[in-house]
């Protein structure tokens, strides 16, 4: 049976929080191994309560949040720091060592605090990885790649080489991208193990069905859509401030300052409002299920690859204000349709109570208990149950778990495959999990399976990691999405 779920949505970027977060955190893992034991959801609910009331978003002063964006920041990278250093270590390391990882780095190693600080330089922060990863003998030498990570495609080790290899590819796309009438089927084939960056918002257009095979019709479509959308500006966004659809227009307002908090691009105000009028519009034109919180992380990874059109370097830092009011106004339009397009197979998801997602949780329960039941065993045991970690995974399409580049890389595959965002997500999901059965078996309690399931170590994740996971979800795809008997139980 179907149950309205609340209060899944991502914590509030309270300072307050993050500190007594970090706090908590501490106390759990100061605690021996030994003396562990299972509390259960209700003991763990009792015990966290406080954390998860939050009631001063009536009370907000949002002319406050850049102001206090910076003091978060730091907190936040300071604690994801200490996080992966200790969840990659290959033996279980005593505590007071993963404690004490940020304080044993050397004097001249920064932890970026602000967008002014995001840019430093390549040498310090390999020297400063390099230092804390000797004092810590047990964990893989492979380098790190900074906390406010590029957006641009790279793989594990941080540099993104042309190898000749991609440069074929990226031959083939530009061929099939010129030719009078785009093969969507062999275009597809050839975006399944990722798109070409330069050719990537061509590409997505074509995929997402936003833009015609045929390259005659392209040029007038985009301007029609383009100007349809500026239609829609002038015809709603000025109704924002009537009452019955304030409320909607306050948790837009609530929302898009937590959009990627650590990535400078999204903080600027002209990014903001682009957002503000993005999901204003698309709520107004789909009452059936209006704004629901998790939305906002859908535009991110359109507006990133619409805007790197126009942008040689890396955007996470680039100023918007340097772009004319065209190009502007072409890649909030176009960013517009394509979200639309990816939410008309999944809207479900954020209607009333929103079904698809429990339908999808309880799927993928059902396949877990499939493929890897010592782990389904192993959550029942502690009282863990997937809707409390996995509806995040549905309702932002793993946005939270991974970053944003991977993202995108991801959402390659996603527009290649046939009910990629409805259907392929459920495998891509179970094959994430499985992903981490060692660190999920090596926990014994419900709060530190909680943990762990909500705060997973991927900031250094690339297009390797990425790729291996979609080769594990197509194999998991192919064992069972055709055999029902394999299925289910």
């Amino acid at each position: 049976s179907i149950q309205p779920v609340y209060g899944a949505q991502h914590p509030p970027l309270d300072p307050q929080l993050t500190k007594n977060f970090i706090k908590d955190r501490s106390k759990v893992n100061a605690l021996p191994m030994k003396s562990k034991k299972a509390s259960s959801f209700h003991e763990f609910a009792r015990n966290t309560s406080d954390a998860w009331d939050i009631g001063d978003d009536e009370d907000e002063d949002f002319s406050s949040t850049s102001s206090s964006l910076q003091t978060l920041n730091s907190k936040v990278a300071k604690a994801t720091a200490a996080q992966v250093l200790e969840n990659h270590s290959k033996l279980r390391v005593k505590p007071e060592r993963a404690q004490s990882a940020l304080s044993d780095m050397p004097t001249n190693c920064k932890v970026i605090k602000s967008s002014s600080e995001a840019q430093l330089s390549r040498t310090s922060e390999e020297a400063c990885v390099r230092t804390s990863l000797q004092k810590q003998q047990s964990l893989p030498l492979r380098p790190v790649i900074p906390l406010v990570a590029r957006i641009s495609d790279q793989n594990a080790s941080g540099a993104p080489p042309m190898t000749v290899r991609e440069k074929t590819r990226l031959e083939k796309f530009r061929q099939l991208l010129s030719s009078h009438n785009t093969d969507l089927d062999e275009l597809r084939k050839c975006s399944w193990p990722g798109v070409p960056r330069e050719v990537r918002p061509v590409t997505w257009r074509l995929l997402s069905g936003y833009l015609p095979a045929n390259m005659e019709r392209r040029k007038l479509t985009l301007q029609r859509k383009r100007e349809e959308y500026f239609g829609f500006i002038q015809q709603y966004y000025d109704s924002r401030n009537e009452e019955h659809h304030q409320d909607t227009y306050r948790q837009i307002h609530i929302d898009i300052p937590r959009t990627n908090p650590l990535i400078p691009l999204f903080q600027q105000p002209l990014v903001q409002e682009i957002f503000e009028r993005i999901l204003f519009i698309w709520a107004i034109r789909h009452p059936a299920s209006g704004y629901v919180q998790g939305i906002n992380d859908l535009v991110t990874p359109f507006f990133v690859v619409f805007l790197s059109e126009y942008v040689e370097e890396d955007v996470e830092n680039f100023d918007v204000t340097n772009l004319s009011q065209d190009v502007l106004r072409s890649i909030e339009a176009d960013s517009f349709w394509c979200m639309s397009k990816l939410l008309d197979g999944i809207q479900d998801n954020y209607t009333f109570a929103q079904p698809g997602i429990q339908k999808k949780v309880k799927a993928l329960e059902e396949l877990v208990s499939r493929i890897d039941e010592q782990v389904h065993n192993h959550f029942r045991k502690y009282e863990v149950e997937y809707l409390q970690f996995a509806f995040r995974w549905m309702n932002n399409l793993l946005m939270r778990e991974l970053p944003l580049r991977c993202t995108i890389r991801l959402w390659d595959t996603y527009q290649s495959e046939p009910e990629g965002f409805s259907h392929f997500h459920l495998y891509v999901c179970a094959a994430f999990l499985i992903k981490w059965r060692k660190e999920i078996l090596d926990e014994e309690d419900f709060q530190g399976l909680l943990m762990l399931l909500q705060n997973l170590p991927t900031i250094h994740w690339g297009n390797e990691e990425i790729g291996l996971l979609l080769a594990e979800a197509y194999r998991l795809k192919y064992m069972f999405a055709d055999a029902p008997n394999h299925y289910r139980r």
